[in-house]
């Protein structure tokens, strides 16, 4: 495992994906779940760009998490999908993913992945990444038996997929970085972090 310079690093996420990117990359770090309104703060953005509004989200969620940690330093994320110009969060119900998945068939998903750094309630770095993934024709007979395997887990998932296990299975291409995928822009992530001096350069 690669230490984490002074007080650590802290995930203001529970997010099983990004939990585990991080993990794999040998980083030290513990999660703290973040109180943000996210609808709330996506109806005030309603006329921004999808990225903009991923970028503000990550950065609520740093912000909140570094206001309880001192001097540590918090890395929030959050992930965005829009398809044909419609924003989409994670689905409520069962019926609502399979509405989703119903929309998002035969057509291009783009998904938007950012990330922010906090200290002291202060944002100090903030940057986003997205991917295009092209959703095969997906039958009614396929979205019931994909949502019998992965529901509830993909509740917690914009898109409605985990790239990582069964979700692989709706996408005909993928075209972008596989940790944006994954929800995370890990590689520049990891820049900024020896930016700051957190990581050994």
């Amino acid at each position: 495992m690669t230490a984490i310079a002074g007080n650590g690093l802290v995930l203001a996420s529970n997010s099983a994906s990004r939990n585990a990117m991080l993990e794999a990359a040998g980083i030290t770090f513990r999660a703290m779940s973040a109180d943000v309104d996210e609808r709330a703060l996506e109806a005030e953005m309603d006329d921004a760009d999808p990225a903009e509004i991923a970028q503000a989200l990550a950065a609520a969620k740093a912000g909140a998490v570094s206001t309880q940690c001192g001097g540590e330093l918090v890395l929030g994320s959050d992930s965005l999908v829009e398809v044909e110009g419609r924003r989409f969060d994670k689905p409520k119900t069962r019926e609502d993913a399979a509405e989703h998945l119903r929309f998002f068939s035969g057509k291009v998903m783009t998904l938007h992945s950012a990330a922010a750094l906090a200290r002291g309630g202060r944002i100090t770095w903030l940057d986003s990444d997205f991917a295009r993934l092209k959703v095969r024709d997906l039958s009614d007979e396929f979205i019931e038996a994909y949502l019998d395997t992965e529901w509830p887990a993909v509740s917690y998932c914009v898109g409605v997929f985990r790239i990582e296990g069964p979700g692989v299975q709706l996408f005909e291409t993928i075209m972008g970085d596989q940790f944006t995928v994954l929800g995370m822009p890990l590689l520049k992530v990891l820049d900024a972090l020896r930016e700051d001096g957190v990581l050994p350069a």
